[in-house]
């Protein structure tokens, strides 16, 4: 994919990060995909860092161009062990297709949601055009085409009845959803901590709100939410209003630092055979986990401790 396709123009934009708790949490309901954060992952103990780092492979199955093959083999490779047996017996592997599927499947959906709830709002024939671009995406994993719909109306039915059948409540999602304690982005690590303490409160209090507002109706009555005609026409205006808002911020601000490296060598302002953009090592995994083969580890912090 290029600049002329809609997943660049959504996926990479930083509105995306305001829909990271709804991604994880409808990441984690998936069985298969909860059961692999719960007995493999250390993403609450590093909630920040795991987040911002990983938008760097992610993003860049998108937006490396002619090395976005080679990102999307990495990604893979991250989740080759992430295997075994859940508490209810069921065996897992974050690399079945239809689990990684369901995965790649949210990210679609929050590019959709981004531009359809924040941003201008997506006609039809875009959803359609968002859905065979996600298509192309997906078989940049190299995985199998098995779990994918065959058009968008069969996407809406298959979210459906992920929604309805197979999703559920479980102690990695719940963990997604309590944010009443979260620590400091490290970007903002300049803010006192007692402000901070009094800030993420009604922070905590209205992500969540959002987050449950933009679940399927089922997902939010399975986790026991209620959603109310004027809490659909308050989050309306809030998008809205982050639309309006997001109109006046510069285009190079915009997106997130792989995606605009992307963008930059697209316009020919950045050379195509430069290095590719890697987090910064204050996002990198603790040091004792820098040599597990599930952790993209930013170069500057490879082999330190």
């Amino acid at each position: 994919m290029g600049p002329d396709s809609l997943t660049w123009t959504y996926f990479g934009d930083w509105r995306g990060v305001l829909l990271a708790p709804w991604a994880g949490a409808m990441q984690n309901m998936h069985p298969g995909l909860g059961a692999g954060v719960a007995e493999h992952s250390r993403f609450f103990e590093e909630r920040w860092q795991r987040l911002f780092r990983s938008l760097y492979p992610i993003g860049g199955v998108v937006y490396d161009g002619p090395r976005a093959a080679e990102t999307a083999r990495q990604v893979r490779g991250y989740h080759d062990t992430v295997k075994g047996v859940d508490e209810r017996g069921r065996p897992y592997h974050a690399l079945d297709p239809d689990t990684f599927y369901w995965a790649h499947s949210t990210f679609f959906m929050l590019t959709v949601l981004v531009a359809d709830r924040f941003g201008p709002g997506l006609s039809e024939e875009e959803k359609h055009r968002l859905f065979d671009e996600h298509v192309r995406w997906w078989r940049l994993y190299g995985m199998s085409m098995r779990p994918v719909p065959e058009s968008w109306p069969d996407f809406e039915a298959y979210w459906d009845r992920m929604a309805v059948e197979v999703l559920e409540d479980n102690r990695p999602t719940r963990d997604v959803l309590d944010i009443r304690f979260i620590a400091r982005p490290p970007a903002l690590s300049w803010i006192p901590h007692p402000v901070w303490r009094a800030l993420r409160g009604p922070q905590a209090r209205l992500t969540v709100w959002f987050t449950v507002g933009l679940f399927p109706a089922p997902v939010r009555e399975r986790l026991g939410y209620r959603w109310t005609v004027r809490d659909e026409r308050r989050l309306r205006r809030l998008g809205r209003f982050v639309h309006y808002a997001w109109r006046l911020v510069p285009f190079r601000f915009r997106y997130h630092p792989r995606a605009r490296a992307g963008w930059e060598r697209e316009a020919g302002r950045r050379p195509a055979g430069a290095p590719q953009v890697e987090s910064p090592v204050r996002n990198a995994p603790p040091p004792e986990e820098r040599d597990s083969p599930r952790h993209y580890v930013p170069p500057g912090a490879r082999g330190t401790r």
